[in-house]
């Protein structure tokens, strides 16, 4: 596979993100304000599922920040999800890779987060193995690290209890939707219409195998991953609104996926390379892995959301990727 193919996927991240000038002004002052500086230049993100805005703000006295600002205009979700960040980045221990909040603020329409800046680059596509293996370090520390007392991050079955539903709600479409949908995913979606019966039950066994004591990240894609070469191959993990406490070999699992979308090689040989998947059983990387791949199939037939114009497509792709796997497994 080549970098070409890898950028055709319909992996391409992109939400509708407001530039500085699209902001109301009452926004623009109020970061101003939060940062302690006027804001003399923007870099936006361009990756990331999310609309609203972010970027890095260039300011006055010479500092930067990274900063979102989201409202319910862009998407209804959004607020709850900056809120949701909030609570994780007070959660998250020094030792973890990732930015620190320095400020945040909620009028009940606005969330704004500013975070510190951090230097990188994305992992290379297609995926190095070199880049891969950082990332398995990174989440292999991830696992080992408690969060800080009075944490208010929800279990990872708790959190997923109605997300991993999608074989139930398939199956319970008319058989003729569910041919339909079958022959949409080719191969792969036959093996799952004949396979129903058997996607259902290991997914309800899903949330157990899910269940833990770990820092999970809960929503890993190369476009979550910077990757710092000039600080002994150091990773930073971003974007953790989707946080919980649950199995330590969950980030890995099922962040490689996309990475096999992206050129990284096999999903299950990259798994079972790494030591995070020491002592996970096949049967329980099969529920956790039917988990996943029912709520993709089923979330790929949704309208897209407000804002978020490529994500059903991302989802049936990614369905598809955790679908071969397990039929692999099977």
């Amino acid at each position: 596979m080549s970098a070409d193919d890898v950028i055709a996927l319909p992996l391409a991240f992109s939400g509708q993100r407001l530039d500085w000038r699209d902001l109301p002004r009452h926004v623009r002052a109020r970061i101003a304000e939060l940062a302690g500086s006027q804001v003399t230049a923007e870099i936006s993100a361009n990756s990331g599922f999310s609309p609203g805005f972010a970027a890095v703000l260039e300011l006055a006295d010479g500092r930067g920040v990274f900063v979102k600002a989201v409202s319910g205009e862009q998407n209804p979700s959004s607020p709850d999800l900056a809120r949701a960040e909030i609570r994780v980045a007070r959660a998250l221990p020094p030792q973890v890779p990732a930015p620190a909040l320095l400020w945040s603020s909620d009028d009940d329409d606005w969330v704004i987060l500013g975070f510190e800046v951090i230097h990188g680059r994305s992992p290379e596509l297609p995926w190095k193995a070199a880049d891969l293996e950082a990332v398995a370090e990174a989440l292999g520390a991830l696992g080992k690290a408690e969060p800080l007392p009075g944490h208010q991050l929800p279990r990872t079955d708790d959190l997923l209890a109605d997300d991993f539903t999608g074989w139930r709600k398939l199956t319970a479409l008319d058989d003729e939707v569910q041919e339909r949908y079958a022959e949409v995913g080719g191969d792969l979606g036959r093996w799952a219409f004949e396979n129903r019966g058997q996607l259902v039950r290991w997914e309800d066994a899903a949330l157990r195998v899910c269940a833990g004591d770990s820092l999970v990240h809960g929503d890993l894609r190369a476009d979550n991953v910077i990757i710092d070469p000039d600080r002994a191959h150091r990773v930073w993990l971003i974007d953790w609104p989707h946080a919980s406490i649950g199995a330590p070999w969950l980030d890995l699992a099922f962040m490689l996926p996309s990475v096999a979308l992206q050129g990284g090689g096999d999903a299950a040989t990259n798994f079972r390379s790494k030591s995070l998947s020491e002592g996970v059983h096949d049967d329980d990387l099969r529920a956790g892995l039917a988990g996943l791949a029912g709520y993709l199939a089923w979330s790929s037939r949704l309208p897209p959301p407000l804002g978020i114009p490529n994500l059903r497509r991302f989802q049936a792709a990614q369905a598809m990727a955790v679908l071969r796997w397990l039929r692999d497994l099977s």
